[in-house]
């Protein structure tokens, strides 16, 4: 098996927690990617397995996947045990549906706020990180009475820890003010699969000269 990401790919950092989680042995190839040039030149695999020339694309003998959901739906069937979304039906639609608010509703205020990090108090910017806060007091409600999104550890928590780990880079951190979600990091960032993952993220952020978030130093 091959996943084919990035070295700041949240999406493709999803899939290789879930890999790692799963205990799925893969081959972690890195598409060329820079500061300056982005994904430039793209990966010959990605050009040709995704229409939309993004990563992660995953590869496993003739099968070839892309999208971070779809592939976490290939390793769930691939590998039941450890599950990863929950059993019962409506506990598992509900962890569906916060991975996919994860990705749909919270990451594209992140996205708003690249490039603006030089102008912290531009507009877009406080209302990219206005939202992003009220997404954090929404996620605060739903850690009140349990320690993971979805009652037990699921991908719906892969996907947001790497969302938010984005969100602290970009000038969107969580804060005091949501101590049920900052307990929730910190058993998320104790968890080996995620921890091998944060830190190869810490690891190259510190190797461009980039700001590591407080809570993934020590990790690389």
């Amino acid at each position: 098996m091959k996943i084919i990401t990035g070295p700041l790919s949240m999406f493709g950092a999803k899939v290789e927690i879930a890999a790692h989680e799963k205990g799925i042995a893969f081959e972690r190839v890195l598409a060329p990617f820079s500061q300056q040039r982005g994904y430039d030149p793209k990966h010959p695999d990605v050009l040709r397995i995704n229409p939309k020339r993004q990563v992660p694309v995953l590869i496993d003998g003739e099968l070839e996947i892309f999208d971070s959901t779809q592939i976490f739906e290939y390793l769930e069937d691939l590998k039941p045990d450890p599950a990863l979304w929950p059993a019962q039906p409506k506990a598992r639609a509900v962890a569906r549906q916060l991975e996919h608010c994860s990705d749909e509703i919270y990451f594209p205020h992140v996205i708003r706020l690249m490039g603006l990090e030089a102008t912290p108090d531009h507009p877009d910017a406080q209302a990219a990180r206005d939202a992003a806060w009220q997404y954090y007091r929404r996620m605060e409600g739903v850690l009140a009475d349990r320690e993971y999104l979805a009652e037990t550890y699921s991908y719906a928590d892969i996907a947001f820890y790497m969302a938010q780990l984005f969100g602290a880079r970009k000038g969107a951190p969580m804060t005091a003010e949501t101590p049920n979600l900052l307990a929730w990091r910190e058993r998320m960032t104790a968890r080996p699969a995620v921890r091998k993952v944060a830190g190869a993220t810490a690891g190259y952020l510190a190797s461009i000269d980039h700001p590591v978030p407080d809570f993934l130093r020590g990790l690389d």
